[in-house]
């Protein structure tokens, strides 16, 4: 890990999510949470996991959020044999940075190790159809869509100063790939609303028919595993894993994926 380029990482998002925070508070905070990196860092070189995660939570709890500060936060509770809290780190990191390979190749391994395998395990069609949308994160096609917005804009503004055709083949390669990527933007931001995924946390959840600790236990899930929010209630998820494996779960046994 280049612990100098993570750290300058850290400080600009920590300073970008600050707002309208006093500058000199900012400095402030920014210093204690490159030492909680730095710390953790160090308390992970040393094996001392459990000290790894304090630290790394520290400033993830901050509102940090870096796609490489949850990587290593999973890699910590993965070294520490908690294997729900490191699929969930992993699962957030992924969503920021998706195409890290040793990211990817840590998440495989730790999702090697869940005991709840659904019934089926191939990738599905549309990971292949749609590929740009599990290379990039959800606010790089935000960005690329608006760019080719714009692009296209100003392709039609030239083409009205331009009596030629020479800019109509450009024009509809680019009005393509705006609806391309604009129909992926809101679609990710439909599925970031109203469609959560979380992961089990302790070693086993006893998955209920109902709110209480007397409902009948329905079938059981260990840690790690990935479920579907279906509905949610005060202190209740209801939640899909598979065809005919429904059922509520307190929320406290679960890390939502955010």
């Amino acid at each position: 890990m280049k612990a100098k380029l993570i750290v300058f990482i850290i400080g600009i998002s920590l300073f970008l999510a600050s707002g309208s925070t006093a500058i000199a508070n900012t400095d402030v905070q920014t210093t204690e949470l490159t030492a909680a990196f730095l710390n953790g860092l160090n308390a992970y070189k040393k094996a001392d996991y459990e000290l790894a995660v304090i630290q790394f939570k520290q400033i993830a709890a901050a509102g940090v959020k870096n796609g490489k500060l949850f990587y290593n936060l999973g890699n910590a509770y993965m070294k520490n044999g908690a294997l729900g809290d490191a699929i969930l780190w992993y699962e957030r990191a992924l969503k920021l940075i998706p195409a890290d390979p040793d990211l990817k190749f840590n998440l495989n391994y730790a999702r090697g190790l869940v005991k709840d395998k659904k019934e089926s395990e191939s990738a599905p069609i549309y990971k292949v159809l749609f590929f740009w949308n599990h290379l990039l994160n959800a606010l790089n096609i935000q960005q690329i869509a608006i760019v080719l917005n714009i692009v296209f804009g100003l392709l039609l503004t030239a083409r009205l100063f331009i009596k030629k055709n020479v800019l109509k083949a450009p024009t509809g390669i680019i009005l393509l790939l705006c609806v391309i990527f604009t129909a992926t933007a809101f679609y990710n931001s439909y599925a970031s609303q109203y469609r959560r995924n979380a992961v089990v946390l302790p070693e086993e959840v006893a998955v209920r028919s109902g709110l209480s600790e007397d409902s009948t236990s329905l079938f059981v899930l260990h840690a790690g595993t990935k479920v579907k929010i279906e509905k949610e209630n005060q202190d209740h998820f209801r939640v899909f894993f598979a065809h005919g494996k429904i059922g509520w779960v307190n929320k406290a046994q679960l890390g939502v994926i955010e």
